[in-house]
């Protein structure tokens, strides 16, 4: 059963973009790491959709900066991946007035006259393109340049300019445990106020998180159920059917722990569960995001599972296991799957059962929240029926984050009979078809939010620290014990044996996805 979507065109979704138009001021982004990937693949494409947008001052500039020589093609590869991977043609308006924006400057990341010569190089963009000393450095950088980066700016006098303002995004992962998140904390505050950085998570600029907070405070027939007396319990599912990808090192290093659930699964957890904030902004919001997390209960280790794959069929096609794959170590611990039953111990959801799931080479790509109701007091309809209807199924609501948007509401209905048949049925929203389909990556809505220092949809220090201290107890317990039969999940299923036994002891099971 399919709700009936309003359609939106395209001329209202711009429309309504002018009524909350948000033009930062002029402006220079600054993308460390400008080699890799993620500034081709995901940061530029962003970019440029702001620019085709309006959204974007006219003085404007990005300066990629990386080790390596690239400044005779940098900027026509930064083309080729706007067309690649944004979803752009060949010849789209303002695409080369774009790309005559890009500039590239080398140096090593511990170089202090390479830190010199960059600073020269934006007080010369200042001049020549107006864009008044204003700064966002964004980190798309390993973990270990972090600091280094931090304090040479501050070193060469381009964190506090006068009559200016300079912004820091930095990428995950912030810290591997409470000490090491503390310590780097410390580090970047000793030269960035906390209002100038932008710890990014992508995650919250998926259209559907931020949707959650709308589904929630805008519709009053939701909200007033949102709570232990009406909730029986909640899933979250961040499930990849990839491997690593090339990334053994940094997966080795990270394991889907630190990877997904520390950060992700925590941001979604938490627009779940937190109460209404008095406002939209990033204090307010902050605020309440802390309060959840801060009222998890410590983590028993009986309540976890860790998991590794082994070779399986993903796809209809053979794929091999984490041990095998490149610079992993043929004895490796690191895990891949992780599940974990969390409870919450405040007013509003004490009692209720939260179970997390992330992993790699799973069945298939989605990632989904899903609320189930409990069932109502006086079953009057439950008879003994058949098929898929031999028994009432409690209500849901499903949002889904990825791949494919939407939300959806699963609910009993009689079926068309001379008895009481009820059968669950399924009404759905798609963001494609009310909205149509978008080229977006998510990264366009953060990269607005920081130029224009709105800080709601980054982490702050408190929130870093809140996660990091909930689950360094476990990585600590993982640790000092071996896990038994990895490889223990084979590629293509979802997951271990006692993952489902997890949640099977208190009667519940996963949702079919």
């Amino acid at each position: 059963m399919a709700a009936t979507a309003i359609k939106i065109s395209p001329e209202d979704v711009a429309q309504a973009s002018q009524r909350s138009e948000r033009i930062p001021e002029p402006c220079v982004v600054v993308i460390f790491g400008a080699s890799g990937d993620l500034t081709k693949r995901k940061l530029l494409p962003a970019l440029f959709h702001l620019e085709q947008a309006g959204l974007l001052p006219k003085e404007f500039g990005i300066v990629g900066v990386a080790r390596r020589d690239l400044g005779a093609t940098f900027a026509e590869d930064m083309k080729q991946g706007i067309l690649e991977f944004g979803g752009v043609r060949d010849g789209a308006a303002k695409l080369e007035e774009f790309i005559a924006k890009v500039s590239y400057h080398a140096m090593n990341f511990d170089d202090d006259a390479g830190y010199a010569a960059l600073k020269s190089l934006l007080e010369k963009y200042d001049k020549e393109h107006g864009t008044r000393g204003n700064r966002l450095f964004y980190l798309a950088v390993a973990p270990e340049y972090f600091s280094d980066i931090i304090h040479s700016l501050g070193e060469h006098g381009m964190a506090h300019p006068e009559q200016a303002h300079v912004r820091v995004i930095i990428e995950k992962p912030f810290g591997h445990d409470l000490e090491s998140a503390r310590e780097l904390n410390d580090d970047v505050n000793k030269v960035f106020d906390e209002d100038q950085i932008f710890r990014i998570d992508h995650y919250l600029g998926k259209e559907t998180v931020q949707n959650i907070l709308v589904f929630r405070f805008a519709n009053g027939i939701f909200e007033p159920i949102w709570n232990r007396n009406y909730v029986d319990h909640v899933q979250i599912t961040a499930a990849e059917n990839i491997g690593i990808e090339g990334r053994g090192p940094f997966y080795e290093k990270a394991g889907a722990l630190r990877d997904v659930v520390q950060n992700h699964m925590m941001e979604l957890l938490s627009f779940v569960c937190m109460e209404p904030p008095v406002s939209f902004d990033a204090a307010a919001v902050r605020y309440e995001k802390v309060k959840v997390w801060r009222a998890i209960k410590p983590i028993d280790c009986a309540d976890t599972v860790r998991g590794q794959y082994g070779p399986g069929i993903v796809d209809g096609k053979p794929v091999k296991g984490y041990r095998e794959e490149d610079r992993v170590s043929p004895n490796s611990q690191t895990e891949t799957f992780a599940a974990f039953k969390l409870e919450i111990e405040n007013w509003r959801w004490a009692g209720v059962p939260f179970y997390l799931r992330a992993g790699k080479r799973l069945q298939k790509r989605v990632t989904e929240i899903t609320i189930q109701f409990k069932q109502p007091p006086m079953l009057l309809f439950d008879r003994a029926m058949s098929g898929p209807c031999k028994e009432i199924q409690p209500n849901l609501i499903a949002m889904r984050i990825q791949p494919d948007e939407g939300i959806s509401l699963r609910f009993g209905a009689k079926v068309p009979s001379p008895d009481m048949t009820v059968c669950p049925v399924t009404m759905d929203f798609s963001y494609a078809s009310a909205f149509g389909t978008s080229s977006a990556n998510g990264y366009e809505r953060l990269l607005l939010d920081a130029m224009l220092g709105d800080a709601t949809l980054f982490a702050h220090r408190d929130g870093v620290e809140a996660t990091w201290s909930l689950y360094t107890p476990v990585l600590e317990s993982w640790a000092a014990s071996v896990p038994k039969g990895f490889p223990n999940y084979a590629s293509g299923s979802w997951g271990p044996k006692e993952a489902d036994a997890l949640i099977e002891r208190d009667g519940r099971s996963w949702h079919k996805l």
